[in-house]
């Protein structure tokens, strides 16, 4: 069975309880910033969804104080990666620029900026302006220019596509800005192999945890929230019973 270590802590202090270099890939993520930016607008997501991101406390920092605080992330998750080792951070296009930024400041190797294309979005305004259906994933390596790519000779493309996250994979509660399973198990299995360590330092309601379980990774997950700490935990515990 893989092994799994699970901290209801801020990222930066949990990190701490991990040895230098010993992590395979690290898929995640973290708050986009945008609260602030989306109550400014005219988008009635508070209106349409009773868990609006923007409204959870986290996403609505400073500029300069969300990137300090994912200068301090891309630092730690430094010391934790192998070289060769691999990172896939989900982000807002509009932040793109300053995620690659900080993470080759720590010696992040930038491969490529992929998008992420839902096939059934909220249909939030669609009748004022294009509904936003996609978010960006940032695909790095450490200290190499290549990593694990489990293609077996086929193609992939930096665009993925799948449905938004189902109500089954939600049984469990839900979190404002959880990912499909699906879409986080196509990067582990194309970017791992069995017995690899997976971290996750915004665990969220879990998804990469469940998914590193169930192809044979070993996980460690890091969530600050309380409540969505405990979603993730009954998740990953559920996983395979």
């Amino acid at each position: 069975m893989p092994q799994i270590r699970l901290y209801n802590s801020d990222c930066i202090e949990a990190m701490k309880n991990i040895g230098d270099h010993t992590i395979d890939l690290i898929v995640t993520d973290p708050p986009y910033n945008l609260g602030n930016f989306m109550k400014n607008r005219d988008t009635n997501l508070s209106k349409m969804r009773d868990n609006f991101f923007g409204s959870a406390g986290w996403d609505d920092m400073e500029f300069e104080e969300w990137e300090k605080s994912m200068d301090t992330f891309f630092k730690s998750s430094a010391r934790v990666m192998k070289k060769g080792g691999t990172m896939i951070v989900f982000m807002a296009i509009i932040k793109v620029e300053t995620i690659i930024k900080l993470a080759q400041k720590h010696g992040f190797y930038y491969k490529t900026t992929g998008i992420w294309h839902k096939t059934n979005p909220m249909p939030r305004n669609m009748n004022l302006h294009f509904v936003n259906s996609t978010e960006a994933w940032v695909y790095f390596t450490y200290k190499t220019r290549t990593g694990t790519f489990n293609n077996d000779g086929a193609m992939f493309h930096d665009f993925v596509e799948t449905a938004v996250t189902s109500n089954g994979e939600r049984k469990y509660g839900k979190h404002p800005t959880q990912k499909p399973e699906s879409l986080i198990q196509h990067f582990v299995e194309l970017l791992s192999n069995r017995e690899d360590w997976v971290l996750d330092p915004f665990m969220g309601s879990g998804t990469t945890g469940v998914v590193a379980k169930r192809t044979e990774r070993n996980f460690i997950g890091v969530e600050l929230n309380e409540i969505y700490f405990e979603i993730a935990k009954s998740r990953i515990e559920g996983e395979n019973k």
